[in-house]
């Protein structure tokens, strides 16, 4: 009899601590032969916030979401943040756990000094000593690493860095606080900064018209997985408040934060996910098509009124088709490629984007009208990334745009 109670009481004192585990996530499992807490695997997320410009304040305003979403964390998630903005002289890096700044520690804590002695967020030797840092300091023993690039972006177009040549994002004004001052970071500068470092799940770029082929190719070996917009973001950026715990999600956590984006957005965004393993087919896709392309309009540049851009680059106040820069480059293949090869390329683009949104309309720096009269955007014309097409070197700019595009990785592999 004392057998069987004693027997009944195990048995309950067992269930009871199997209700516990089930309903309360922070219990540690226990090594059955050593009977000492496993750590459970860590993830790494970094969100690198360049605002030292004048979306300063919007990043600040981005800041207090983190925390916040910081709270549906695990604790033994890494959320960690690089704050550059216009209000504090010296930027820092810190972990962000249960709403809270943890362990921050500035550039020059860190004994990370950029090429001109500014501190500039854009600059190589930052970026690169700042990753090296959170990826060192926070080890993710799972292999689960993301990067958040939040800042200005000029996709691959090229602007003033610390060196003469630059395809822009992350443009940092340095202490004159000036856009005249300002110096970017180029993307093969940052694909090259990436290679030396853990291999990433993901990169998401907040910023303006990163989704553009040539930045995709570049970064093709960095990273598993690219989210963005190929068009002009909101200055507000994402609801880091609810996307925050997605960034540490398996699956296909990539829908869950394009989701939660457009919503906030009511739909004013395109977005997309590209998987970055299949960029190599698309380039080998879009050779075959430009190849084929060629055959049929010979030297003359092909007119792309009416087809879906997503950037202008002039400063006047008039529609000017010839300004027009950031093509979708499907709507460009379906309308001057053959239907057959158009089906080709577009196979091969579908298996690398794993997810888009379509927006037919998005917040722009300038009127809708003035700068985007010439097309609509459809389901059938919308592809979700865009591709420079060469045009007349005597219309806008593109006499230095022809040339430029010559430095990104994509057109050698595309030409």
């Amino acid at each position: 009899m004392k057998k069987n109670i004693l027997s009944a009481m195990l048995l309950g004192l067992m269930l009871m601590t199997a209700a516990c585990s089930k309903d309360d996530d922070s219990v540690v499992p226990v090594s059955e032969n050593t009977n000492t807490p496993v750590k459970a695997p860590t993830k790494t997320v970094l969100i690198y916030m360049a605002g030292r410009n004048d979306l300063s304040s919007a990043l600040m305003d981005d800041l207090c979401e983190v925390k916040e979403g910081s709270r549906s964390l695990q604790p033994h998630d890494n959320l960690i943040v690089f704050v550059r903005n216009s209000q504090e002289p010296q930027p820092w890096v810190a972990r962000i756990s249960n709403g809270a700044v943890t362990d921050s520690v500035s550039l020059s804590d860190l004994g990370i000094r950029s090429s001109d002695g500014q501190n500039r967020a854009s600059d190589p030797a930052v970026m690169k000593g700042v990753i090296s840092y959170a990826f060192t300091h926070y080890p993710a023993t799972s292999g689960h690493y993301g990067l958040v690039i939040e800042g200005h972006g000029n996709g691959w177009l090229m602007k003033n860095e610390v060196k003469p040549r630059s395809r822009a994002a992350l443009i940092d004004c340095g202490e004159n606080d000036s856009f005249d001052e300002g110096r970017w970071i180029n993307v093969p500068t940052m694909a090259s900064i990436l290679k030396g470092l853990p291999h990433l799940k993901f990169i998401m770029t907040d910023c303006c018209n990163m989704m553009c082929l040539e930045n995709l190719y570049e970064l093709r070996h960095v990273c598993d997985y690219m989210i963005g917009s190929p068009a002009e973001i909101p200055g507000c950026g994402a609801p880091y408040d609810q996307i925050v715990k997605d960034m540490f999600s398996d699956g296909q956590f990539y829908t869950s934060i394009i989701d939660k984006y457009y919503e906030s957005v009511f739909g004013t965004l395109p977005l997309v996910a590209v998987k970055t393993s299949e960029m190599e087919n698309v380039a080998h896709a879009t050779r075959t098509a430009l190849q084929a392309i060629s055959q049929t309009i010979g030297t003359s540049y092909p007119n792309m009124t009416g087809i879906i851009h997503y950037y202008h680059t002039d400063d006047g106040k008039d529609f000017h088709p010839e300004y027009n820069i950031f093509y979708d480059a499907g709507d460009f293949m379906r309308t001057f490629a053959s239907a057959d090869v158009y089906q080709q390329w577009h196979q091969a683009l579908d298996r690398a984007i794993v997810e888009k949104r379509m927006s037919t309309r998005w917040i722009t720096s300038e009127p809708w009208s003035r700068k985007y009269a010439d097309f609509t955007v459809t389901a059938e014309k919308f592809h979700g990334v865009s591709m420079f097409i060469p045009q007349d070197p005597t219309k806008g700019d593109y006499a230095k745009y022809n040339e430029d595009i010559k430095f990104m990785a994509w057109y050698a592999a595309t030409n």
